[in-house]
């Protein structure tokens, strides 16, 4: 009898009434085991050293040791331990989560308040329990296999690896849609990509509050200047504008230029903002004069939009499997054959540099 084994699961925070509320939340779930429950950074430190959890729910601001302190630590001593980021929804709790996203930390969850639902059956239970499965590799082989798509016929592009072998248009604007682990991942195409000429506009999962301080990590992190997308602002050339948490960005044309219409419509895919949304306005826009990037994430938002540009003949370039925290989103369309590369993180900005010139 084959006998799955549990995802193992540290919980670090200073109040001891958190974390006991987060180990009944998570342990209502079968597939999943709390290994150690300690109160700062050192302790965590111990516990990845000695029981190497499968993940870890870090908290940021702790005695004796602080959870951005910790981090390196722990990787050190872990490296294949998944850290979630446990923070407040503060321009503080921001700031410090997305530096540790950028040391390794692959998401973060915003702690819940005191009058949000957090029982059996409600988004926060589902969200996190599903998170801490999918990084703990209970979905892994579905994450490597082809994931479930729409079975309805689409164009078909040659194998990625082969290249691009389509004529493409010149693109006149970069989309990038990325989720889980994606911050690091965006850091690591903009300081290979250095700066570009084209407008570039990014759907990255997050909560609001944290996606202005990605986008000022972003401008630390290259050579371009990034900002969090506003309602009516012109799109320039040069710069990177990041859809804001909670919102969905799209664009439209006012006297020839593109500008950025932000939007609280439903969420689509679950998620809002959502790639889809981002993609499917830019492709009425510009059609095939578009180079699209899928990084790392969670389920299949981007999939649909992808699907339309490349219909219109426009370019997709997905992250691959070995170097994604997540091979949901990028799988996605890898699995529905309309990549026209399909590379590893560290190659994406080089080759987005060589294809907008």
């Amino acid at each position: 009898m084959n006998i799955q084994k549990k995802i193992t699961v540290a919980l670090v925070d200073d109040s001891s009434v958190i974390r006991g509320a987060l180990a009944r939340i998570i342990e209502t779930d079968p597939n999943i085991e709390i290994v150690a429950s300690v109160a700062h950074g050192e302790m965590a430190v111990s516990i990845a050293r000695s029981k190497k959890p499968d993940v870890m729910i870090l908290d940021i601001e702790m005695p004796i040791m602080d959870g951005l302190t910790a981090l390196p630590q722990i990787l050190k001593n872990s490296p294949k331990t998944k850290v979630i980021m446990f923070s407040a929804l503060t321009a503080k709790g921001a700031e410090i989560t997305i530096k540790a996203m950028a040391l390794g930390a692959v998401e973060c969850i915003v702690k819940p308040g005191s009058t949000q639902d957090t029982g059996p059956g409600s988004d926060f239970h589902r969200y996190i329990t599903g998170l801490i499965k999918t990084l703990g590799g209970v979905h892994a082989h579905a994450q490597r296999a082809a994931p479930k798509i729409s079975t309805r016929p689409i164009p078909r592009t040659p194998p990625a690896q082969k290249g691009l072998s389509r004529p493409f248009a010149q693109p006149e604007i970069i989309a990038i849609g990325s989720s889980t682990g994606g911050p690091q991942a965006l850091f690591n195409v903009f300081k290979n990509m250095g700066a570009v000429k084209l407008p570039v506009v990014i759907t990255q999962h997050m909560p609001a509050t944290f996606t202005k301080i990605l986008a000022e990590h972003i401008t630390q992190h290259s050579d371009m200047y990034a900002q969090e997308g506003e309602d009516g602002m012109p799109v320039e050339g040069g710069k990177v504008y990041v859809a804001p948490g909670g919102k969905h960005m799209a664009f439209t044309k006012q006297s020839g230029k593109l500008t950025i219409k932000i939007s609280d419509a439903p969420p689509e895919n679950f998620c809002k903002p959502s790639v889809d949304v981002m993609m499917r306005s830019l492709t009425e826009l510009y059609q095939n004069r578009i180079l699209c990037v899928i990084l790392t994430g969670m389920g299949q938002d981007g999939l649909i939009g992808a699907r339309g540009l490349h219909e219109k003949g426009g370019r997709i370039i997905a992250q691959d499997k070995e170097t994604s925290v997540v091979w949901g989103m990028p799988g996605a369309v890898a699995a529905d054959g309309i990549c026209d590369k399909i590379l590893p993180i560290n190659d994406i900005g080089k080759v987005v540099k060589t294809i907008v010139g």
